[in-house]
């Protein structure tokens, strides 16, 4: 088990930094094993390092309490890019939020952090639609600023920095991530990002949510599309494996740096198919391919939001069923963890399934319906091993958006989308801790 867990926090920042729910945020963090969390700067509704150094302090210091490493994402400049004086001026930045950070955490902390460049440069919209030619000077620029600034403290470490943090919808996405790690010194890369949802259309009529899809077909409706969106958890294995391939025989982290359902933060045009209990099959879906595939970090987008249909948490820290699903897979099958899988059998081809055993004796199995119907698996046909257990953890569309414990008989039944685990360690932590209002 290679994969690494963590998250995006964009809106949610203040809430994890100084929100009177800030412990019970953090706390879910922790049961869902979060590793990662990637902070932008210079973009996206996050404080400004140069003249909110505070806030943005507490924003990594949250990241830090919870015991995550942060990925400070220089997420872009205005044009136009090829204008020296905007690179002179991106790069003082840059390295300002470095010292600051060095100021503040010191050396030995600081060198264990991420340092993405750019965010979605493929994306026009996003990342302003760079050329590969702009992008990688503007990579090395930054690259050799922060490795002048981190190389006295590294003591030997690897400097972990990385991009593109590419728009998996763009065509040649992949070009990308092969000239990153072939033309560009190794040294100076040692990680590759690229992102991956299932669609960008409403799943209500366009015009209903003012959404143009420019010339596109609009979404199948009802059960048509939820199959659609479903059917693209594997593209997580095939992405992967891609990109591991393109890296063969480099030391360079292979991470899917963000993943999601449906691309809106608007809950009419998601029709909540991110957070509930099909969001909570889709995520966990999305894990067992990337485990598969050889990912070493998978972030997803995102963990708490305002009213957002993106979030896993609100900012009050009450969790969806998607959050309580990662909470129910992370806490099952860990880092280190030995796994296995099987192909799903033609007769119940929305079955996905994998298997983790610890060096110190625990065995999970996770099961994963990605359809509708509702299914009664026998574990001892994954694991003979399983019938050891006794109770099963179980979320899906019949448990009314929570996580029910329930006597083990050696059947798991999943009433549609959702996951259940059965293990002969099963986590207890699955409530937050009573906190007071103000944290």
């Amino acid at each position: 088990m290679r994969l690494r867990y963590g998250f995006n926090e964009v809106d949610g920042w203040w809430d994890i930094g100084l929100g009177p729910h800030r412990e019970l945020l953090r706390h879910h963090h922790r049961l869902m094993g979060t590793q990662v969390v990637r902070i932008f700067v210079f973009d996206k509704p996050v404080p400004d390092p140069a003249t909110q150094w505070d806030l943005f302090a507490a924003y990594v210091q949250a990241v830090l309490d919870m015991g995550a490493l942060p990925m400070i994402t220089f997420a872009k400049y205005h044009p136009p890019h090829d204008d020296a004086r905007n690179l002179r001026t991106y790069l003082a930045r840059c390295a300002d939020v470095v010292w600051g950070c060095l100021e503040q955490w010191g050396g030995e902390k600081v060198g264990d952090w991420y340092w993405c460049v750019w965010n979605e440069p493929n994306n026009y919209h996003v990342g302003g639609g760079l050329s590969f030619a702009q992008y990688k000077r503007i990579y090395e620029d930054v690259a050799h600023t922060v490795q002048r600034l981190l190389d006295p403290h590294l003591a030997g470490r690897r400097l972990r920095i990385g991009g593109p943090a590419l728009c998996g919808f763009q065509t040649y996405w992949q070009d990308w991530i092969s000239g990153l790690v072939n033309e560009v010194d190794e040294s100076l890369v040692s990680f590759v990002s690229w992102h991956h949802y299932a669609d960008w259309r409403p799943v209500v009529p366009s015009a209903s949510v003012g959404f143009d899809l420019k010339g596109e077909p609009e979404a199948p409706s009802g059960t048509a599309y939820r199959a659609l969106l479903m059917a693209q958890t594997p593209q997580y294995e095939m992405r992967a494996r891609a990109v591991a391939r393109i890296l063969d025989g480099r030391n360079i982290e292979n991470v899917c740096g963000e993943l999601n359902t449906v691309v809106h933060h608007n809950h009419d045009f998601v029709g909540g198919l991110n957070q509930n209990a099909f969001g909570a099959a889709y995520y966990a879906s999305a894990l067992i391919h990337l485990i598969r595939g050889g990912a070493d970090l998978e972030m997803r987008w995102t963990a708490t939001a305002r009213d957002d249909a993106y979030g896993l948490l609100t900012m009050e820290g009450q969790p969806t069923p998607a959050c309580l699903a990662k909470q129910l897979f992370a806490q099952h099958v860990r880092h280190g963890d030995w796994v296995s899988f099987a192909d799903p059998s033609p007769d119940r081809p929305e079955i996905d399934t994998a298997l983790a055993w610890s060096d110190a004796g625990r065995l999970s199995g996770v099961f994963v319906n990605t359809g509708a119907r509702t299914h009664r698996l026998a574990a001892a046909d994954w694991a003979p091993e399983l019938t050891r257990c006794r109770e099963v953890l179980r979320l899906d569309a019949g448990t009314g958006d929570r996580i029910v414990r329930e006597p083990f008989d050696g059947t798991v039944r999943l009433d549609g989308y959702g996951i259940a685990v059965v293990s002969t360690e099963p986590s207890a932590a699955l409530q937050p801790p009573r906190v007071s209002a103000k944290g």
